[in-house]
Protein backbone atom coordinates (compact mmCIF):
# COMPACT_ATOMS: atom_id res chain seq x y z
CA UNK A 1 0.00 0.00 0.00
CA UNK A 2 1.24 3.30 -1.05
CA UNK A 3 0.90 6.19 1.89
CA UNK A 4 -1.79 8.05 -0.19
CA UNK A 5 -3.88 5.15 -0.25
CA UNK A 6 -4.66 5.61 3.65
CA UNK A 7 -6.32 8.60 2.83
CA UNK A 8 -10.47 8.35 3.82
CA UNK A 9 -12.48 9.03 0.69
CA UNK A 10 -15.85 10.58 0.84
CA UNK A 11 -17.10 11.18 -2.86
CA UNK A 12 -18.89 13.78 -3.83
CA UNK A 13 -21.08 12.05 -6.57
CA UNK A 14 -19.59 14.18 -9.39
CA UNK A 15 -20.49 12.84 -13.05
CA UNK A 16 -17.87 11.81 -15.40
CA UNK A 17 -17.78 14.21 -18.11
CA UNK A 18 -16.01 14.00 -21.81
CA UNK A 19 -13.23 15.82 -22.46
CA UNK A 20 -14.00 18.59 -25.45
CA UNK A 21 -11.62 17.75 -28.77
CA UNK A 22 -12.48 20.90 -29.67
CA UNK A 23 -10.76 22.98 -26.35
CA UNK A 24 -8.00 20.64 -25.57
CA UNK A 25 -5.21 18.92 -28.17
CA UNK A 26 -5.34 14.74 -27.51
CA UNK A 27 -3.32 12.20 -28.20
CA UNK A 28 -4.87 10.11 -31.47
CA UNK A 29 -4.80 7.31 -31.75
CA UNK A 30 -5.06 6.84 -28.03
CA UNK A 31 -1.87 5.26 -26.93
CA UNK A 32 -3.21 2.92 -24.79
CA UNK A 33 -6.45 1.67 -26.98
CA UNK A 34 -3.85 1.24 -29.73
CA UNK A 35 -2.70 -2.01 -27.45
CA UNK A 36 -6.00 -3.51 -26.69
CA UNK A 37 -6.28 -2.08 -23.09
CA UNK A 38 -9.62 -3.06 -22.70
CA UNK A 39 -11.98 -0.36 -22.24
CA UNK A 40 -14.65 -1.55 -23.08
CA UNK A 41 -17.80 0.98 -24.23
CA UNK A 42 -16.43 3.76 -22.04
CA UNK A 43 -13.55 6.73 -23.04
CA UNK A 44 -9.97 7.46 -21.65
CA UNK A 45 -10.97 11.11 -22.38
CA UNK A 46 -13.12 11.55 -19.65
CA UNK A 47 -12.81 13.46 -16.28
CA UNK A 48 -14.69 14.47 -13.56
CA UNK A 49 -17.02 17.75 -14.03
CA UNK A 50 -15.18 19.57 -10.92
CA UNK A 51 -11.67 18.36 -12.74
CA UNK A 52 -12.51 19.14 -16.23
CA UNK A 53 -13.44 22.90 -15.21
CA UNK A 54 -10.45 23.30 -13.19
CA UNK A 55 -8.55 21.98 -16.24
CA UNK A 56 -10.25 24.82 -18.26
CA UNK A 57 -8.83 27.07 -15.24
CA UNK A 58 -5.36 26.09 -15.84
CA UNK A 59 -5.46 26.00 -19.72
CA UNK A 60 -6.63 29.54 -19.32
CA UNK A 61 -3.64 30.76 -17.05
CA UNK A 62 -1.04 28.86 -19.93
CA UNK A 63 -2.37 30.65 -22.75
CA UNK A 64 -2.30 34.21 -20.66
CA UNK A 65 1.78 33.58 -20.43
CA UNK A 66 1.98 31.19 -24.01
CA UNK A 67 -1.04 32.31 -26.34
CA UNK A 68 -0.51 29.78 -29.16
CA UNK A 69 -0.08 26.74 -26.62
CA UNK A 70 -2.49 23.91 -25.44
CA UNK A 71 -2.46 21.24 -23.22
CA UNK A 72 -2.54 17.65 -25.13
CA UNK A 73 -4.35 15.20 -22.92
CA UNK A 74 -2.29 12.13 -22.83
CA UNK A 75 -4.69 9.71 -21.02
CA UNK A 76 -6.83 10.82 -18.44
CA UNK A 77 -10.00 8.09 -16.83
CA UNK A 78 -8.77 4.44 -16.54
CA UNK A 79 -10.74 1.71 -15.62
CA UNK A 80 -9.34 -0.82 -12.93
CA UNK A 81 -8.89 -3.35 -15.97
CA UNK A 82 -6.96 -0.98 -18.06
CA UNK A 83 -4.73 -0.34 -15.23
CA UNK A 84 -4.07 -3.95 -15.01
CA UNK A 85 -3.42 -4.62 -18.77
CA UNK A 86 -1.04 -1.26 -18.58
CA UNK A 87 0.78 -2.67 -15.73
CA UNK A 88 1.32 -5.99 -17.22
CA UNK A 89 2.34 -4.30 -20.31
CA UNK A 90 5.09 -1.66 -18.35
CA UNK A 91 6.32 -4.88 -16.65
CA UNK A 92 7.33 -7.02 -19.79
CA UNK A 93 8.27 -3.91 -21.20
CA UNK A 94 10.84 -3.28 -18.54
CA UNK A 95 11.87 -7.32 -18.82
CA UNK A 96 12.56 -7.20 -22.19
CA UNK A 97 14.92 -4.41 -22.07
CA UNK A 98 16.85 -5.98 -19.08
CA UNK A 99 16.31 -9.45 -19.61
CA UNK A 100 15.85 -9.71 -23.63
CA UNK A 101 17.67 -13.53 -23.92
CA UNK A 102 15.30 -14.60 -20.37
CA UNK A 103 12.03 -15.59 -20.03
CA UNK A 104 11.88 -16.89 -16.55
CA UNK A 105 12.51 -14.49 -14.30
CA UNK A 106 13.62 -15.26 -10.64
CA UNK A 107 11.90 -14.65 -7.84
CA UNK A 108 14.62 -11.58 -6.53
CA UNK A 109 14.49 -10.51 -10.40
CA UNK A 110 10.71 -10.33 -10.87
CA UNK A 111 10.15 -8.37 -7.07
CA UNK A 112 12.95 -5.88 -8.09
CA UNK A 113 11.38 -5.35 -11.96
CA UNK A 114 8.06 -5.01 -10.18
CA UNK A 115 9.39 -2.70 -7.24
CA UNK A 116 10.37 -0.29 -10.87
CA UNK A 117 7.36 -0.61 -12.36
CA UNK A 118 5.03 0.51 -9.48
CA UNK A 119 6.95 3.60 -9.08
CA UNK A 120 5.00 4.95 -11.96
CA UNK A 121 2.22 2.72 -12.00
CA UNK A 122 -0.81 2.44 -9.24
CA UNK A 123 -1.65 -1.45 -8.11
CA UNK A 124 -4.95 -1.65 -10.01
CA UNK A 125 -7.00 -2.92 -6.83
CA UNK A 126 -10.37 -3.80 -7.34
CA UNK A 127 -10.86 -2.41 -3.38
CA UNK A 128 -12.95 0.73 -3.83
CA UNK A 129 -11.13 2.52 -0.61
CA UNK A 130 -7.83 2.09 -2.69
CA UNK A 131 -8.50 3.13 -6.35
CA UNK A 132 -5.84 4.02 -8.67
CA UNK A 133 -5.86 7.43 -9.16
CA UNK A 134 -6.76 7.41 -12.81
CA UNK A 135 -9.55 5.35 -11.76
CA UNK A 136 -11.36 7.85 -10.12
CA UNK A 137 -11.31 10.29 -13.20
CA UNK A 138 -9.39 12.66 -11.12
CA UNK A 139 -6.29 11.93 -12.68
CA UNK A 140 -4.61 13.51 -16.16
CA UNK A 141 -1.33 12.78 -17.96
CA UNK A 142 -0.96 15.97 -19.92
CA UNK A 143 1.51 17.49 -21.88
CA UNK A 144 1.69 21.03 -24.06
CA UNK A 145 1.85 21.72 -27.76
CA UNK A 146 2.13 24.51 -29.96
CA UNK A 147 -0.53 26.46 -32.54
CA UNK A 148 0.29 23.61 -35.22
CA UNK A 149 -0.13 21.17 -32.54
CA UNK A 150 4.07 19.69 -32.39
CA UNK A 151 4.58 18.56 -28.84
CA UNK A 152 6.48 20.87 -26.27
CA UNK A 153 9.87 19.27 -25.89
CA UNK A 154 9.80 17.82 -22.14
CA UNK A 155 12.84 16.30 -22.03
CA UNK A 156 11.64 12.77 -21.67
CA UNK A 157 8.48 10.58 -22.86
CA UNK A 158 5.35 10.14 -20.51
CA UNK A 159 5.49 6.36 -19.11
CA UNK A 160 9.03 6.38 -19.59
CA UNK A 161 10.24 4.41 -16.19
CA UNK A 162 13.28 6.29 -15.82
CA UNK A 163 14.65 9.00 -13.57
CA UNK A 164 14.39 11.29 -16.02
CA UNK A 165 10.58 10.99 -15.27
CA UNK A 166 10.99 13.16 -12.08
CA UNK A 167 9.67 16.69 -12.14
CA UNK A 168 12.77 17.99 -11.20
CA UNK A 169 15.08 16.31 -12.85
CA UNK A 170 16.90 19.08 -15.46
CA UNK A 171 16.77 21.27 -12.41
CA UNK A 172 20.68 21.09 -11.56
CA UNK A 173 21.88 20.78 -15.42
CA UNK A 174 24.15 23.76 -16.84
CA UNK A 175 23.19 22.58 -20.01
CA UNK A 176 20.94 24.71 -22.46
CA UNK A 177 18.83 22.03 -23.52
CA UNK A 178 17.97 20.32 -20.05
CA UNK A 179 17.63 24.02 -19.10
CA UNK A 180 15.08 24.28 -21.62
CA UNK A 181 13.25 21.23 -20.58
CA UNK A 182 12.61 21.97 -17.10
CA UNK A 183 11.68 25.89 -17.86
CA UNK A 184 8.38 23.98 -19.97
CA UNK A 185 8.10 21.28 -17.00
CA UNK A 186 7.48 24.61 -15.12
CA UNK A 187 5.14 25.72 -16.82
CA UNK A 188 3.17 23.06 -16.94
CA UNK A 189 3.39 22.65 -13.36
CA UNK A 190 2.57 26.42 -12.91
CA UNK A 191 -0.67 26.58 -15.34
CA UNK A 192 -1.75 23.41 -13.11
CA UNK A 193 -1.44 24.22 -9.91
CA UNK A 194 -2.81 27.40 -10.51
CA UNK A 195 -6.15 25.67 -11.16
CA UNK A 196 -5.66 23.50 -8.00
CA UNK A 197 -3.75 20.39 -8.97
CA UNK A 198 -1.19 18.60 -7.83
CA UNK A 199 1.77 17.07 -9.53
CA UNK A 200 2.82 13.60 -9.06
CA UNK A 201 6.24 13.44 -6.85
CA UNK A 202 7.58 11.10 -9.46
CA UNK A 203 6.21 12.15 -13.04
CA UNK A 204 6.77 15.77 -14.74
CA UNK A 205 2.94 14.62 -16.63
CA UNK A 206 0.61 13.34 -13.99
CA UNK A 207 -1.79 15.56 -12.60
CA UNK A 208 -4.67 15.63 -10.44
CA UNK A 209 -7.39 16.79 -8.32
CA UNK A 210 -9.54 15.43 -5.19
CA UNK A 211 -8.45 12.47 -5.09
CA UNK A 212 -6.48 10.33 -2.52
CA UNK A 213 -3.03 11.11 -3.88
CA UNK A 214 -4.22 14.68 -4.14
CA UNK A 215 -5.26 15.12 -0.57
CA UNK A 216 -2.28 12.76 0.55
CA UNK A 217 0.23 16.10 -1.34
CA UNK A 218 -2.18 18.86 0.58
CA UNK A 219 -1.77 16.60 3.54
CA UNK A 220 2.00 16.77 3.25
CA UNK A 221 1.82 20.40 1.99
CA UNK A 222 -0.28 21.58 5.52
CA UNK A 223 -0.14 18.79 8.31
CA UNK A 224 -2.21 20.83 10.65
CA UNK A 225 -5.34 20.68 8.24
CA UNK A 226 -6.81 17.80 7.87
CA UNK A 227 -7.87 16.55 4.02
CA UNK A 228 -10.37 13.55 2.69
CA UNK A 229 -10.24 12.80 -1.21
CA UNK A 230 -13.54 13.45 -2.89
CA UNK A 231 -12.98 11.56 -5.98
CA UNK A 232 -13.32 7.51 -5.56
CA UNK A 233 -13.42 5.04 -8.34
CA UNK A 234 -15.67 6.36 -10.76
CA UNK A 235 -17.02 2.93 -12.15
CA UNK A 236 -18.85 2.57 -9.50
CA UNK A 237 -20.95 5.87 -10.09
CA UNK A 238 -21.54 4.41 -14.39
Amino acid sequence: MKPYQTIPIADCGEPLVPIPSTSFARVDPHPYQRLGAPYGHQSPYWLRLGVLEALAVAQDHLQQHHPQWRMQIFDAYRPVAVQAFMVNHAFEELRQQRYPQQTDLTEDQHQALMAEVTQFWASPSPDPTTPPPHSTGAAIDISLVDAKDYPISMGSPIDEISDRSRPDYFAPTSDPEGQRFHTHRQILHQAMAVAGFCRHPQEWWHFSLGDQLWAWLQQQAHPHQPVIARYGRADILL
